[in-house]
């Protein structure tokens, strides 16, 4: 497989999901730039933006086992993970597997369980493996989180723990389709009663594990020079000495930069990085990471804009 093929791929892939949901380019990319990077993916946005829709039909285009759970306050490591239940047949314990033992797994408004039950998670987005009463169990090489959670929603939500959020490559923010994206929503799902499902456009897989696993490969090969390592490392250092954050990214971010800027380049048909590729991804990767100081926050100054003024600040190399 060679990068034109890696970006045939993603095209087939973000044409099915087309098919279901309106718009949304942006986070299609992102998800797309996510698997071929081996990374995990928050979505932020109001209910209704068709969160839960994308993460199933994304999943049903790429040929990915499915799994969802629906995070409350009740929620217990043990229904995230599984557990060893006596089979009193054969006198033995026997694993009985949780919805983590997936590849795709839709974790729904993830905020909202507490963050004893949130850190089931850590070691199966980190390592790809699940430990259960001292038995480590591998997961799929493929094993995806996407993760949603509502930002107008306070009450009744815990706040993620910064190592929770670290582990996911992004975090993408969905605003509210144009004018043009709503209409053409009311024109193709306003005739549906219920909710839709990536089921009723009969979508098709368009990829399966060996066509996915040697997209990643290709992904790993692309071209990172020196001079966008030193841009890259600029950037994430840059964000410790910004005055107007009071907590920067871990070279962790900068590895996950790194790999998604070349995934990237991939989705484009390129072997190698430009620095555009590393200004496309860095504000979903920084965004989730950084914490404005409290100068910052008195005087109303987002987040997002730090960034975006950090980027346009460090010398990009030509």
């Amino acid at each position: 497989m060679t990068v034109d093929d890696v970006r045939a791929l993603a095209q087939r892939i973000e044409a099915e999901v087309g098919k279901a949901v309106v718009g949304q380019q942006a986070a299609v990319r992102r998800l797309l730039v996510a698997l071929f990077a081996s990374g995990h993916v928050l979505l932020e946005g109001p209910p209704g933006v068709a969160k839960t829709l994308l993460a199933q039909s994304f999943a049903r285009a790429t040929g990915l086992d499915f799994g969802r759970i629906q995070f409350t306050p009740d929620l217990m490591p043990g229904d995230i993970l599984g557990s060893n239940l006596f089979n009193f047949q054969t006198s033995a314990f026997t694993l009985t597997r949780g919805p983590v033992f997936t590849e795709l797994l839709l974790a729904d408004e993830i905020n909202r369980t507490p963050p004893k039950t949130q850190a089931a998670l850590l070691e199966a987005m980190q390592e790809r493996s699940v430990t259960i009463d001292g038995t480590t169990h591998p997961l799929s090489a493929r094993f995806m989180v996407v993760a949603t959670q509502n930002p107008i929603e306070n009450q009744g939500v815990y706040p993620l723990p910064e190592a929770q959020l670290d582990r996911f490559l992004f975090k993408h923010v969905l605003a509210y389709p144009d004018a043009t994206e709503e209409r053409a929503i009311v024109v193709a799902h306003g005739n549906r009663f219920g909710v839709a499902t990536p089921a009723a456009w009969h979508g098709e897989a368009q990829a399966d594990r060996a066509s996915l696993d040697a997209a990643v490969a290709v992904v790993e090969s692309v071209r990172l020079v020196d001079e966008v390592v030193d841009y890259i490392v600029a950037l994430i250092r840059g964000t410790r000495t910004t005055a107007e954050l009071s907590s920067g990214a871990s070279p962790r971010a900068a590895v996950m930069l790194a790999g998604a800027a070349r995934a990237a380049a991939a989705l484009d048909g390129r072997d190698y990085v430009l620095p555009d590729d590393v200004k496309a991804v860095a504000p979903d990767i920084l965004r989730h990471r950084v914490i404005a100081s409290p100068a910052a926050e008195i005087d109303g100054i987002p987040v997002d804009r730090i960034i975006a003024a950090l980027i346009e600040q460090t010398a990009a190399p030509r």
